[in-house]
């Protein structure tokens, strides 16, 4: 998938029996998706962990757990950053998500606040959502072109103004989604930074949506709609504006 909109990307797991190359391939996803996109220097990188990971005395789950409560990550993203934005980008980093609602948000502000920096970033790597998405061996992924079971379709907007495209790095300090969530409104989507080169693109995409039965009698359907990269937007704002959920978006050509 080379420039898939969404920014979704093919999970990376480390498997039995990795060779050298294959392992590098792991911590270079790690630090890619839990520092946000940012560059790392060689004397950034946490050579203990690595070789950790490399000796299969630790997984990539407990690796992406030292990434996240390392100083690195400290500096980056909860010194520089507000405690919203911080949090906002702990589901991100490490959920592949954005939080569900105000209420969310909040308890892991009050979580950080009573209980401290590893006790937040623990709530995510530790948690039953965690384990489902990715289990103790696969690299988080932005998991934003695929309506979540049990999520509203609003978080698809929410996560999609969290991803930013594949040029853009978490450098800014205050929250996105705040006054969103606070007000409980929908987020508007907008083009992410670094895929303007691509605005008259004959690429095209495959939408499978999913409509709610409007009566017991009606079942639910699925349909698949296809669209140039111009008529993306549009159209997922249409299918949300009518009840549908985006199940998955997929470059075709």
């Amino acid at each position: 998938m080379s420039v898939l909109w969404a920014v979704d990307s093919d999970p990376v797991e480390l498997r039995e029996n990795a060779t050298e190359s294959d392992v590098q391939t792991v911590i270079r996803a790690v630090y890619k998706q839990v520092l946000g996109n940012a560059h790392v220097l060689e004397s950034e990188r946490l050579a203990s962990a690595e070789a950790y990971l490399r000796n299969g005395e630790m997984t990539v789950r407990q690796f992406v757990g030292a990434v996240a409560t390392s100083d690195l990550y400290r500096d980056r993203f909860f010194n520089a950053s507000s405690q919203y934005r911080f949090v906002e980008l702990n589901f991100k980093h490490l959920l592949g998500r954005a939080p569900a609602d105000q209420a969310e948000l909040s308890a892991h502000v009050q979580l950080y606040s009573a209980e401290g920096y590893e006790a937040e970033i623990s709530s995510y790597i530790n948690s039953e959502e965690y384990f489902n998405a990715f289990g103790d061996n696969t690299v988080p992924y932005a998991r934003g072109t695929q309506s979540q079971v049990g999520s509203k379709n609003v978080n698809f907007n929410r996560t999609f103004g969290l991803l930013g495209g594949f040029a853009s790095s978490d450098s800014g300090t205050e929250s996105l989604l705040v006054s969103d969530l606070a007000a409980n409104l929908s987020t508007a989507i907008s083009e992410p930074a670094g895929i303007g080169a691509y605005t008259n693109t004959s690429k095209r995409f495959r939408l499978v949506v999913s409509k709610g039965a409007k009566t017991p009698v009606m079942k639910r359907s699925v349909n698949t709609y296809e669209v140039d990269f111009a008529q993306l937007t549009n159209r997922i704002q249409a299918i949300q504006k009518l009840g549908g959920s985006i199940l998955s978006i997929t470059e075709i050509a």
